[in-house]
């Protein structure tokens, strides 16, 4: 049955167009338009005027709900859960460090899930192949440096469904690494490293087009040493992530961001278990990881271990904290990450053939209600 959505302020990153409409057909957007909208829709909801958006796609997140994504599929599940009554209607489920075994087991089951949901685009390694002196909440004891066997094991274990990779590029075989992951059509990432801006530029003429969190597990963007966040800022190719938290991230570097590199921020929500789940005792990997006013941290001590981000409060803090415009915000959490993973011919945008995600905000910038693949999804 056809859903049409109607008397919306339309807003993605081809513009603003108010008076809209939007004619969802099965998984699909079938068409859009401005003014009178076309009848003999199968269900029909008028916005009032509220914002609609597309989908948000999350290409970084652990958990959510309580529940944590090395725990399997029905853990994975709920996690998603959370975030997609909150608009993140597409998501890559991000792994931790840990033994070669144990991620190729992890990637298997994301393997089979996505294949059975196509919200679930697919799997990301966030390790094992980090530095060790700023692996923040990975387990040191399983980091290794990358080799041909390892890598070649992973794309096996992962069977088409690993969309990403993070690697610091200064270890022994990493750039090699980023060109064969590169070669197999895995986004590479540059992150969780002691890189200068000349390694990072190598992984980025390697093959590696996207940098993990941007400012955090890396050095910083000094006046004499821009670091890795320079390299990626002088490469038009490269788009940064970012966790607009309000921890991670200042909200003046995070508009600075926006300002030197528009077009290539991709909001993330780098969430662990406890996003949308309140204060408590949880779990990243084996770590335990405590979170107090929404802060997560590795249990007894000040290192972030992820975050209780989910998409529609980095995008509304991006708006109201950051300054941002937005257009570039609501970018920054549909077409950037859809266009970074090679999907921006059928993600993040309300656009005829494209999937049929949409998002409805309040003028606060708060979700009112979330299709996904055509389906509302409960609250």
């Amino acid at each position: 049955m056809s859903t049409l959505l109607r008397n919306a302020r339309l807003l993605d990153a081809d513009g603003r167009r108010d008076d809209a409409w939007l004619l969802l057909d099965g998984d699909r957007i079938a068409a859009t338009g401005t003014g009178s909208p076309p009848a003999g829709a199968g269900r029909v909801h008028d916005l009032e005027g509220a914002w609609l958006t597309p989908g948000f796609i999350d290409v970084h997140v652990h958990g959510g709900g309580g529940h944590s994504v090395e725990d399997g599929a029905e853990s994975i599940r709920a996690a998603l859960v959370a975030h997609r009554a909150r608009g993140t209607t597409r998501s890559v489920v991000s792994l931790v460090s840990a033994p070669l075994e144990a991620l190729a087991t992890s990637l298997s089951g994301v393997a089979a899930l996505a294949a059975e949901d196509p919200l679930v685009l697919g799997a990301h390694l966030e390790g094992p192949f980090l530095a060790v002196g700023r692996c923040g909440a990975h387990d040191p004891a399983h980091l290794r440096v990358p080799s041909v066997e390892a890598v070649d094991r992973l794309l096996a274990a992962a069977d088409g469904a690993l969309r990403q990779v993070t690697i610091a590029p200064e270890l022994p075989g990493a750039i090699e690494a980023v060109a064969r992951f590169a070669a197999a059509g895995v986004t590479v990432a540059v992150g969780h490293t002691e890189a200068d801006m000349a390694g990072s530029a190598a992984a980025f003429d390697a093959g590696a087009r996207l940098v993990t969190h941007a400012f955090n597990a890396m050095p910083g963007l000094g006046h004499r040493a821009p670091g890795p966040v320079g390299a990626a800022l002088a490469d038009p190719r490269v788009v940064l992530e970012l966790v607009l938290d309000g921890h991670h991230v200042h909200p003046v570097v995070a508009g600075a961001l926006f300002a030197a590199a528009p077009g290539r921020v991709a909001l993330v929500s780098d969430a662990m278990a406890g996003a949308g789940a309140g204060d408590g005792s949880y779990r990243l990997g084996r770590a335990r990881v405590e979170v107090r006013d929404d802060r997560a941290v590795l249990a007894g001590t000040t290192t972030l271990a992820g975050s209780t981000l989910t998409l529609d409060r980095a995008l509304r803090l991006a708006v109201t904290d950051a300054g941002i415009d937005p257009v570039a915000a609501v970018t920054a959490v549909t077409l950037t990450p859809a266009r970074v993973l090679g999907l921006q011919d059928r993600l993040g945008r309300l656009a005829p053939g494209h999937a049929a995600d949409a998002v409805v905000l309040d003028d606060d910038w708060t979700v009112r209600q979330v299709w996904a693949a055509g389906e509302p999804v409960p609250r």
